[in-house]
């Protein structure tokens, strides 16, 4: 059966649960030192029309370590809507890899991939979404915490597409999860309304004060105040911005134990101190690492026995 790998909305609770699950599993394995070649002769194609550390090299060594290869194609090399039409670049890649993970800033790019394509299509990170981040996170505080459900976790930020990922993998697994984000700077009214037909019990919270957001979080996140492609906005944004900054104060009124989470790469003394992205709370290390598990199981769960 076809799969993709779009947003978060393409998954059910359960899937997200068994992904997770899977992630966790593979992770213990590897520390026992049981590494089955589960994607043996298995191609992967990489197509990133944005830089990348984290997502290219998680990707290849997960691959990899599944006993499968990768092909990385740069996003000029290929030019996707450009140089040739998005739809007939999707169905020739399909004669030569299994499936691929791509990297763009349009999300109908990642849509009409998936719409013409023969194999599996993973969203490596749109403007919209950045899935596996998203429950690469969830599993993370799954390790640290125990469970997900009730969990609080809140996201001090914009409403940008890894907290929209964020928010909609904690209404699917039971977190509890709220938006700090300045007027002007929450989801999407699109975003919202579909939000809101997925999900009708869980309210879509968000709260301008920094301040008191963070009371009682079990997990405190941010991201960077510009993203790639806002770049012209940034010096705007800082001034916007400046008291959402999570910092050893805040991070101070949530819970004793919170974990602080960044999908990094963190502009240190912007949104995030270094005291806090060095701390003593700071679980970004073993975040980033989660990456790779989880994409291990999502291969899986993509192109192996599983998904006969």
């Amino acid at each position: 059966m076809l799969r993709h790998f779009v947003s978060v909305w393409d998954l059910s609770a359960v899937e997200a649960r068994g992904l997770i699950g899977r992630a966790i599993q593979i992770k213990r394995e590897e520390r026992r030192g049981h590494r089955p070649a589960l994607l043996s002769g298995r191609t992967l194609g990489l197509v990133f029309e944005k830089p990348s550390l984290r997502t290219r090299v998680s990707f290849e060594a997960a691959i990899a370590r599944l006993g499968g290869n990768a092909i990385f194609l740069r996003g000029e090399d290929v030019g996707l809507g450009s140089r040739e039409s998005v739809a007939d670049f999707a169905r020739v890649i399909g004669q030569y890899v299994d499936a691929m993970a791509v990297r763009t800033f349009s999300h109908a790019t990642i849509e009409e991939l998936a719409e013409a394509a023969s194999i599996p299509v993973i969203n490596a990170l749109s403007d919209a979404a950045h899935p596996c981040q998203a429950l690469a996170d969830m599993m993370t505080i799954q390790e640290l915490k125990g469970a997900l459900g009730g969990q609080k976790l809140v996201f001090v930020g914009d409403g940008n597409n890894v907290a929209r990922s964020l928010a909609i993998a904690a209404a699917l697994l039971g977190v509890e999860f709220l938006l700090a984000a300045p007027p002007g700077y929450e989801f999407p009214a699109e975003f919202r309304t579909r939000f809101t037909a997925r999900f009708p019990q869980t309210p879509l919270v968000v709260e301008p004060d920094p301040q008191q957001a963070v009371v009682g979080a079990d997990v405190v996140y941010t991201d960077v105040w510009a993203s790639m492609g806002q770049e012209q906005e940034a010096a705007h944004r800082r001034g916007i911005f400046r008291r959402y900054q999570v910092n050893e104060d805040l991070l101070a009124r949530a819970k004793a134990d919170v974990i602080f989470l960044h999908c990094l790469p963190a502009h240190r003394e912007e949104e995030v101190t270094s005291g806090v992205l060095d701390g003593p709370h700071s679980q970004v290390i073993l975040q980033a690492a989660n990456r790779l598990h989880f994409q291990m199981a999502l291969l899986v769960w993509l192109l192996g026995e599983e998904s006969a």
